[in-house]
């Protein structure tokens, strides 16, 4: 008998129980759905974490005062605070450095008229925005000059404009920080959300020697930014802002740093791994299910077998091989499993989608997932059909003829 003929045989059965058929096929549409899914929204999170982690700013270095092995974000523990001599001297010894800027910050009750909010207030020097690639879509960033004038001026995010002026234009108005009145000078442009879920453009900028004298009461910095002149020298602008800062706080050879120089890249490298072992860990569930479906595929053909025992015997005793209905059976069970993975790849797309949009990532379908997806779906029909098809062609002729 011929593949066409054996094709044909095949469907017609399949087409006598519909039902069945697509009952039989859930589970592989599942599976293949799931894989599918999970492999464009990791993807799709891994992307949306290196383009927030790009938008903090190009070439982009951190220190921090504390030990290295501390996890971000920590405090100092017990590490002495960076000065402004700090900063001069890492201006002058660390050439690969491009810009600098302390980043002192603190969360302040920020009040316009009968509006107040609770905002966090940064001082910074005039390279914080370019070092973070960030620019003012009205008015001006700080200056050099507001900086040596310790002015009374600021910078805000567009949240803050929203909130503090509602239907007002911002620049050229008056806010009061904790007891320091200033001058909206620029507004900068929206962030949105990091990669932590945390509001970017809910922020204030003021210069740093108005934010020490007037807020603090101290110069003490507990955030340096810093830019490497370019991407391929961000490695050696590292290692020269860690020799000019060992000098400074005069660790000694064979010691270990009380700072820390931190690279976004660090932190990409962590949620990358993060993302990856969470879509393994659902990658193996929609494994699960896939093997799932190829276990409902073999258990409804082995049924099928035991239904169609007569028929079997009749095809055996006109002459039909015991090869022609292994093909028979065997097609049936890679049939279901490829319209199940044809199903399962357009409802996992359609899903991937959907969630993408809800959760707010890149929508992205990883060029080699939807044909392993269908070569999966493949493999298990094969698999899983290959010993119901074993039993139907060994099948005794005389046995399967008596059957009831």
């Amino acid at each position: 008998m011929n593949a066409r003929a054996t094709t044909s045989l095949a469907l017609a059965a399949l087409l006598r129980n519909r039902m069945r058929s697509a009952l039989t096929m859930l589970g592989v549409v599942i599976g293949v759905a799931a894989v599918l899914m999970m492999e464009s929204l990791g993807q799709g999170a891994t992307a949306y974490i290196g383009a927030t982690i790009s938008g903090m700013g190009s070439n982009m270095l951190m220190v921090v005062p504390g030990a290295p092995n501390q996890r971000m974000g920590g405090g100092s523990a017990g590490a002495a605070l960076f000065t402004v001599s700090d900063l001069e001297a890492l201006r002058r010894g660390a050439r690969d450095v491009s810009m600098l800027s302390p980043a002192s910050q603190r969360p302040l009750r920020t009040v316009v008229g009968g509006l107040n909010r609770s905002t966090v207030v940064t001082g910074v020097w005039p390279d914080y925005l370019d070092i973070r690639g960030w620019s003012v879509v009205a008015g001006r960033a700080l200056t050099a000059d507001d900086e040596r004038q310790a002015a009374q001026v600021c910078v805000i995010g567009h949240t803050v404009e929203t909130a503090l002026f509602p239907g007002q234009v911002a620049l050229g108005g008056e806010m009061r920080i904790h007891d320091v009145t200033c001058r909206v000078v620029g507004v900068l442009e929206t962030k949105g959300a990091s990669a932590f879920g945390m509001d970017q453009d809910d922020v204030i900028y003021l210069p740093f020697s108005t934010w020490s004298r007037r807020i603090a009461g101290t110069d003490r910095i507990g955030l340096i930014m810093a830019a490497a002149r370019s991407q391929d020298r961000i490695d050696d602008a590292r290692a020269q802002m860690t020799s000019v800062l060992r000098q400074r706080r005069r660790i000694l050879a064979g010691d270990d740093d009380d700072f820390a120089v931190r690279d976004p890249r660090e932190v990409q490298a962590v949620l990358d791994q993060v993302t990856g072992i969470l879509t393994t860990f659902l990658l193996g569930v929609a494994g699960i299910s896939l093997l799932v479906g190829g276990i409902g595929i073999m258990n409804i053909m082995l049924v099928s077998v035991t239904e169609r025992t007569r028929e079997i015997g009749i095809r055996l005793a006109v002459g039909a091989r015991s090869g022609d209905i292994l093909s028979q059976f065997l097609v049936e069970a890679v049939v279901l499993s490829a319209l199940g993975g044809l199903v399962g790849i357009g409802v996992g797309i359609t899903a991937a989608f959907g969630l993408a949009r809800l959760i707010h990532v890149p929508f992205i379908v990883p060029a080699g997932a939807v044909p392993v997806a269908f070569g999966v779906s493949l493999l298990v029909g094969i698999l899983f059909g290959v010993f119901p098809a074993r039993k139907a062609s060994r099948l005794n002729p005389l046995a399967a003829l008596r059957f009831e």
